[in-house]
């Protein structure tokens, strides 16, 4: 619902889609695999860090 109309224009959305390397768009399961590594042992030496879970988009 957030991103609705930014992706219902069709420029808008062809740029988005531009600006993500790995060609598609996040899902609540990409959100919640980085939030259970954060809560797992994997992570249990990990302090005061921002995961990025946006496709590459900073990286571009």
């Amino acid at each position: 619902e957030l991103t609705r109309d930014l992706l219902s224009d069709p420029v808008r959305s062809n740029w988005v889609m531009s600006r993500i390397p790995m060609g598609r768009l996040g899902d609540p399961q990409d959100v919640a695999s980085a939030c259970l590594f954060f809560a797992s042992d994997a992570a249990k030496y990990v302090t005061g860090e921002t995961l990025a879970v946006d496709g590459g988009w900073l990286a571009t």
